[in-house]
């Protein structure tokens, strides 16, 4: 494994290009931040939402959310800096933490919105869950297919074009899709849920006429419909660790907040904070690519200049193994397995070219702070 010089993310991160002096492309987009306008950037996101703007008190717009610091920026943005009228769309979560109830609540509470959630059907995901953990390696996938093609349903069927996004992930982290744009068109093909042949998911328990929500509108329905997707992160200067630091103004709470559940393998306490069984899928991105949410988070405070790189190799070293328990017991009883079961389904995902098994358990072989 090779790291950037700059932040701490390795060059086994699906999408990730790391240029001749060896820093990674996230770094190199963050530098490019401070040689934009952001006013002028601002200026064009009031000019867009004007030109959707209504008079007759329908929805101008759409907002995705999940209830965490960014959906509530979203809606700061538009309801209260641009003075829309949004309509918030939600898929909801299998569980929830009281904290993620509680702000989710908070939204519309504190902002004043309408909010239309979908209810996966919870028999069909503990099944859907466990088989794409067995095939994939990502127990999500249906949850996180539905959250990329509920928006845009909505948009076609309530005849709302404008619809929101936060930040363009592949850009703002690292990814396949490099391009700075605030056009979210191509969100779908952004790595984040594989494409795959339907065929693949299709079994005696899972059926087509049961994957309606995962499917994605063709072109021609968003064509016809005059969708326009957008990422809020191209308009302002995005930055996760200061849209929680603002929305704690307006009531968005933290786990430090409420002390509610500490999180092994995690160094910050307002991310992903709604659900615990969920955190099983981010984790596992360690035993197939060697880094886990520390290596996510450090490299976007060193960046940020929160800290420094000697210290998010620290907090790597420390962290970034760690499945928390908390979550992976939520995730198992939900999905009706045993961590046994678990285990067994994770060990062919363990990437033998980044580790080896030492005394039954897995070590990276070439990890961040052993090289020079």
């Amino acid at each position: 494994m090779k790291y950037c010089k700059k932040c701490v993310m390795p060059d086994t991160r699906p999408g990730i290009q790391f240029d001749s002096e060896g820093v990674c492309s996230a770094c190199r987009h963050h530098e490019e931040k401070a040689k934009v306008d952001w006013d002028k950037r601002w200026k064009e996101l009031e000019d867009l939402a004007d030109r959707y703007r209504r008079k007759d008190g329908y929805y101008d717009c759409i907002v995705t959310v999940s209830g965490g610091k960014d959906s509530h920026y979203q809606l700061y943005i538009f309801k209260e800096k641009l003075k829309m009228n949004p309509l918030l769309v939600n898929v909801f979560n299998f569980s929830w933490t009281d904290i993620g109830w509680m702000n989710y609540n908070n939204m519309s509470d504190v902002f004043g919105a309408d909010t239309i959630s979908l209810h996966l059907n919870r028999k069909l995901a503990r099944k859907f869950l466990w088989k794409a953990l067995v095939k994939m390696g990502s127990p999500t996938w249906y949850w996180d297919r539905a959250v990329y093609a509920f928006p845009l349903r909505m948009g076609i069927n309530f005849k709302i074009p404008l619809i929101i996004y936060g930040e363009n992930v592949p850009y703002e982290y690292g990814g396949f899709q490099t391009e700075e744009t605030y056009s979210a068109m191509n969100q779908i093909s952004n790595d984040v849920v594989k494409e795959v042949a339907w065929d693949y998911w299709l079994d005696d328990d899972i059926q087509m006429k049961d994957l309606n929500t995962c499917i994605y509108p063709t072109k021609e329905e968003i064509a016809s419909a005059k969708l326009e997707p957008i990422y809020l992160s191209y308009f302002v200067n995005w930055e996760g660790h200061k849209n929680m630091e603002l929305m704690k103004k307006y009531g968005f709470k933290s786990l430090d907040d409420t002390k509610e559940w500490k999180r092994a393998g995690y160094i910050e306490d307002y991310d992903q904070i709604d659900t615990k069984g969920y955190l099983v899928h981010p984790w596992l991105k360690y035993p197939k690519f060697g880094h886990a949410r520390a290596t996510d988070v450090g490299s976007i405070w060193v960046r940020n200049g929160r800290i420094t790189r000697e210290e998010a190799v620290k907090l790597v070293k420390e962290n970034d193994y760690k499945l928390d328990p908390e979550a992976l017991k939520d995730f198992l009883d939900f999905v009706g397995h045993t961590e046994e079961e678990f285990w067994k389904a994770v060990e062919p995902f363990w990437n033998k070219d980044l580790f080896e098994k030492v005394n039954g358990k897995w070590i990276l072989k070439d990890p961040i702070w052993k090289q020079k």
